[in-house]
């Protein structure tokens, strides 16, 4: 996994998306062997030369200026979060070195105390790889009651969320909207691979996830980009029933650090209610608690697709 392959995919990809007859292009009632814009063509809308965007599509070009690349992803109808990242994959290491792999990841003792401070508040620590690095009572219960609390504590049975919504059935269970909650989690890991194309645990994370799951197999190679900041999901807790949170993630403004991501509801709201009765049962002894647990989480296989 490295930026330029990236970029050819990523290029590749999001120009075969875009059709002629979307963009006022006139098409003179051809026939394609390929739906999507010739590169041609997308060089004109960019306002380059074909050879030169076909070298950059190719990853021969690794030099191409921030204005060039702007001008790529108006031809290409990128949204914001797109455009940065696309900036991200054509950006070459300084020197020509390899970059650094990522230090191991660890919580700090103001993020402990943070995640300490949101007590009553469901709230999780991932690190980039979409590990569990650490989670308050509240978070574990909404997001994980079934998995063994002390998971976390233990790099060796850390939970991914990433597995977990991919390959845990319980997980798929609650959400509700679950393609919407699959999507946000591959945007995200497409931004994380664009950040750090050297990471082999990273890498190795999505090639099983490509293995497992054809769900995944299929929105990875879409190659969309979603930053997902803050969503709201109907979700279908065992204990308290149907609720929507705002799930929001909060990272450090350099962004190369560990994220918190908080669940709240409305004020006042049934949703509210629910997050408050699911505080509420399991600050006690309950029969959610003392249930047996899976000691480290268990991933399988997603089912394919269904076609009917």
């Amino acid at each position: 996994m490295n930026k330029h392959g990236q970029l050819a995919d990523f290029l590749q990809v999001r120009r075969g998306q875009l059709r002629p007859e979307d963009l006022g292009l006139p098409t003179y009632g051809e026939r394609r062997r390929v739906p999507g814009l010739r590169r041609e063509e997308l060089a004109m809308l960019a306002g380059i030369s074909a050879p030169y965007y076909t070298r950059l599509e190719q990853g021969q070009s690794r030099n191409a200026s921030p204005e060039v690349l702007d001008a790529i992803a108006r031809a290409l109808r990128l949204d914001e979060s797109e455009r940065a990242h696309l900036h991200t994959l054509a950006r070459a290491p300084k020197g020509g070195k390899p970059a650094a792999r990522p230090r191991a990841e660890r919580i700090t003792t103001a993020t402990s105390a943070l995640l300490a401070a949101l007590d009553g508040t469901p709230a999780i620590v991932m690190g980039r790889r979409s590990d569990v690095l650490a989670w308050n009572r509240q978070g574990h219960a909404l997001f994980a009651g079934h998995l063994d609390s002390t998971s976390p504590e233990d790099p060796g049975r850390r939970p991914n969320m990433a597995k977990l919504v991919f390959l845990d059935a319980h997980t798929r269970d609650l959400y509700a909207d679950w393609p919407a909650k699959a999507r946000a989690v591959v945007g995200n890991l497409r931004l994380t691979a664009g950040r750090y194309p050297e990471d082999p645990q990273l890498a190795a994370l999505i090639g099983e996830l490509t293995m497992r799951s054809p769900q995944f197999a299929t929105m990875w190679a879409d190659h969309r980009i979603l930053a997902c900041d803050s969503a709201d999901y109907e979700m279908r807790h065992p204990l308290v029933g149907s609720l929507t949170v705002t799930q929001q993630t909060l990272q450090s403004p350099q962004g190369d650090g560990p994220v918190l991501v908080v669940a709240t509801a409305v004020p006042g709201s049934p949703s509210a209610t629910a997050l408050a009765l699911l505080a509420h049962t399991t600050a006690h002894t309950s029969a959610y608690a003392s249930a047996p647990r899976d000691p480290a989480p268990q991933y399988h296989d997603a089912e394919p697709p269904s076609t009917g």
